[in-house]
């Protein structure tokens, strides 16, 4: 039914009860995960830092996918979080796409989004969002 589960993922613990539920799916319906880490082309910090993060965070993913005999394929890299999942979604060839929703309200919703809310709108595959 689900062959690939994208699970875009910050590191967050929203993110992390994401990657679980993506993780549980998987072995239900013996499927791979792509687990996906956006680094915002925004944010100012160095390279190397974000870069470093990144990987730490695709690496847990890595990790929960061995103990639980899952596997996980890692896609990093740099753009717009909101904008670009649609296209990572279609490249992936994902048949669905679990991620978290921060439960950002009001103005900090306005003034940062909410990723979660435009995969939900732009992609035309299933989407499971967890609060």
């Amino acid at each position: 039914m689900f062959e690939t589960i994208m699970v875009p993922t910050d590191g967050s613990k929203f993110a992390d009860k994401a990657e679980d539920v993506a993780i549980e799916m998987a072995k239900k319906f013996n499927s791979k995960i792509v687990a996906v880490h956006v680094i915002d082309e925004k944010l100012i910090y160095p390279f190397e830092t974000l870069e470093e993060e990144g990987h730490a965070i695709l690496d847990r993913v890595q990790k929960k996918g061995r103990e639980n005999d899952v596997r996980v394929d890692e896609v990093l890299l740099v753009g717009n979080p909101s904008r670009d999942m649609k296209k990572i979604s279609e490249k992936l060839e994902a048949d669905v796409i679990v991620i978290a929703t921060h439960g950002k309200t009001g103005l900090v919703k306005l003034i940062m989004g909410s990723v979660a809310e435009s995969v939900l709108k732009s992609v035309k595959i299933p989407v499971m969002l967890l609060k």
